[in-house]
């Protein structure tokens, strides 16, 4: 096996990777203050933005769940690999050769890493099954899609192929390729025979299931012929690597920006029911690969549809949004019959926020999308979405709709169906409406629902939840910024205001004082803009400098990552330092103090920090563009304000140091006896409190402010 990577290759990576590219391929980031985006964070549930980027200094923090790092780190932790497999990764996504150390000092060359071989694998498995759709042996597939009115260019556009009826077709295909027998049962195109390796999709029509960025990950395929010896009807690549079938949504890589754009998504059944709507113009539209819709589902589509446009504000229920009919809304597409109705109800499992924006279209005759689309066209399938109804009001109004009310005992017969669904719903505002609605639909007392609703909750320990209160954590110290890039310097009590957030949000130290905040202030400053502390300034300060017990560590840290960085320095690698000599401890401070805001103006465009404009394209990368990776530029030159700002925070650093020393001159002198000693001490203060009035005069203009 070869060995470690060599490091220039390594920073090669870091340098071309954008940080930018890689989170927002999976996560909506919205700009938030000078170069920082905010968003949901895909390791841990959360229904307001803690999530925060920082791409030009190449580095990601979470405040809720802790977690942050560089780019390689966010790799490790969204693809569930090590370092080396990270570096690989980015290497192929931006095409970079990797040099090894071999133990005998040689080299050795790059050949992909596992998973980067199974994408690749089943990149080329696509495109085998694609090649094959035209092939005589394929006309039941092309059959089966045209008698669902999908053209050729429809199948296209979806990515639909064939998988040939022979024993190893595919196994032989990508033999050729250069791919082994492990690889191929690694990504689950082939299973393990008595006589070797054989195709695992074999005589049915495929379709190819994606990630966000367009990454096959595996496949799902129909049964066409009668003498398949796999019974049912859709099989799904099994578990893999890459593959996991509950955190994976077919079409959501058509669908993705459809559903960040509208705050819409529509969750159907199958792959042709996804290929109906879109072309019926339902471009938000996903479904489920082989498993009910359940909570990682939740995740994907949470994290692209939130909006958390009124800061503190828990945005759930259908929200209006602008230059779209519909509301904000997730609308499941059940059959109308007991199935349908089972699936309904085991979404009661879902979050109560995510469940406040969810809804039903179930079609006349219980028709699925593709079939409506069939029989009566575009618009009905428009229609069906359109007309959606909340998914608490469609399985109560059902469960109630199948007794007739009009009797005593169809009464109670309503009640105790309906009072366990009602119980499920596990916010307790909600609980009361749909309690009281049901009740005056049946026609009974509301004491009579309710102690029935009561008991079942007790029966099924169901846990209260408030969908409507704000789901937070010191995250969005953002809000405290003038959202309009107000300049915040120049009012003092906003600056103030901002300081005091950012140390009461912060998780590694629980104060809230003027040394604290001076300290971490300059620490903040000092990580993200270096540039801005002077040189001279920085050589006078001492660990006596420093109290809190944190920032005196990070002081030590800054020491053994060489002190101040060089201007030629890369933002990516200063990070990458810092957070090396810092260590485990350290790791999370930095973090957070790296993406911190400040306050500053948010001179994105007259300071070099990246944009929303500049860095939305910096996927582009990839493809041979020449937008360049903010990381992986230079330390920026700081603006006017950046260096009096640190020149106001080294100085309130030195001059509480001068005061420190000072008063234990004094102590000291105050114990002496008079003599040559207590003169030379006195001198001594003497010196000390004249450069400490000339720092001030430097600094404030005679005035500490």
């Amino acid at each position: 096996m070869a060995g470690m990577i060599l490091k220039q290759d390594v920073e090669k990576v870091r340098a071309t990777a954008d940080l930018y590219d890689i989170v927002s391929s999976t996560v909506t980031l919205k700009a938030a203050g000078t170069g920082t985006f905010m968003g949901l964070c895909p390791f841990h549930d959360e229904k307001t933005p803690s999530f925060s980027v920082r791409p030009s200094l190449g580095v990601w923090h979470c405040f809720g769940c802790g977690l942050g790092g560089d780019v390689f780190a966010y790799v490790e932790h969204r693809e569930n690999i090590d370092f080396r497999e990270a570096v690989e990764l980015l290497a192929d996504k931006y095409h970079i050769e990797l040099h090894y150390e071999k133990s005998d000092g040689g080299r050795e060359e790059h050949h992909g890493s596992k998973r980067a071989r199974l994408l690749e694998a089943n990149e080329e498995a696509q495109r085998f099954f694609v090649s094959q759709i035209m092939t005589p042996e394929a006309l039941a597939a092309r059959k089966l899609l045209g008698g669902r009115n999908f053209s050729q260019a429809d199948c296209q556009r979806f990515g639909c192929g064939y998988a040939p009826q022979g024993w190893d077709n595919l196994v032989r295909h990508l033999a050729g390729k250069g791919f082994t027998q492990q690889e191929m049962l690694d990504a689950g195109l082939a299973r393990q025979g008595q006589r070797g390796i054989y195709d695992y999709f074999r005589g049915r029509a495929t379709w190819p299931i994606r990630d966000s960025t367009g990454r096959t990950l595996g496949f799902g395929a129909r049964k066409l012929y009668d003498d398949d010896n796999i019974n049912a009807k859709y099989i799904n690549t099994p578990d893999t690597q890459l593959y996991r079938k509950t955190q994976v949504l077919y079409g959501i890589d058509l669908a993705k920006s459809s559903i960040v754009k509208k705050r819409q998504a529509v969750i159907v059944e199958g792959y042709t029911d996804v290929m109906a709507c879109h072309l019926a113009g339902i471009d938000t539209a996903v479904a489920t690969c082989g498993t009910a819709f359940g909570e990682d589902h939740a995740k994907i589509i949470r994290r692209l549809i939130s909006d958390d446009s009124l800061g503190a504000v828990q945005l759930v229920g259908p929200l209006k949004v602008e230059g779209q009919s519909l509301s904000s809304r997730i609308v499941f597409t059940f059959d109308g019959d007991a199935a349908g109705q089972k699936a309904a109800i085991h979404a009661f499992g879902l979050d109560s926020a995510f469940l406040s924006q969810t809804f039903v279209a179930v079609a006349d005759n219980n028709l699925d999308p593709c079939d409506l689309r069939i029989q009566q066209g575009n618009e009905a399938v428009r229609s069906l979405i359109d007309h959606a109804r909340p998914l608490y009001d469609f399985v109560i109004d059902t469960a109630i709709a199948r007794f007739d009310t009009s009797y005593t005992t169809g009464q109670m017969g309503a009640v105790k169906a309906v009072a366990p669904l009602i119980a499920q719903i596990r916010d307790r505002s909600l609980l009361d409406i749909y309690t009281r609605k049901a009740t005056r639909r049946i026609g009974v007392d509301l004491d009579i629902m309710r102690r029935e609703v009561n008991s079942a909750r007790r029966q099924l320990h169901v846990r209260d939840d408030d969908a409507y209160a704000p789901k937070r954590r010191g995250g969005n110290a953002f809000e405290a910024r003038n959202r309009n890039n107000e300049n915040t310097y120049a009012n003092p009590a906003a600056r103030k205001a901002l300081q005091h957030r950012d140390a009461s949000d912060q998780a590694y130290f629980r104060v809230d004082d003027a040394v604290f905040i001076c300290e971490q202030q300059f620490m903040a400053v000092l990580i993200q803009v270096p540039r801005a502390i002077d040189v001279n300034s920085f050589a006078q300060l001492t660990l006596a400098d420093f109290m809190t017990p944190v920032f005196r560590t990070l002081f030590q840290a800054i020491a053994a990552a060489g002190g101040l960085p060089s201007n030629s320095t890369p933002q990516g690698l200063w990070m990458h330092n810092l957070t090396k000599a810092g260590g485990p401890m350290l790791e999370q401070v930095i973090n957070e103090l790296a993406v911190m805001p400040l306050p500053l103006p948010g001179g994105d465009d007259q300071n070099g920090n990246a944009n929303e404009a500049n860095v939305g394209g910096a996927g582009a990368g990839a493809n041979g563009a020449d937008t360049p990776n903010p990381a992986a530029a230079q330390l920026r030159a700081p603006t006017p304000e950046e260096q009096r700002y640190a020149a106001e925070l080294t100085a309130r650093l030195l001059d509480v140091g001068y005061m420190r020393r000072i008063g234990a001159a004094k102590r000291k002198m105050a114990q002496m006896p008079d003599g040559e000693g207590k003169i030379r001490i006195l001198g001594e203060i003497t010196n000390m409190e004249a450069a400490r009035k000339d720092l001030q005069a430097q600094v404030y203009g005679n005035a500490v402010a």
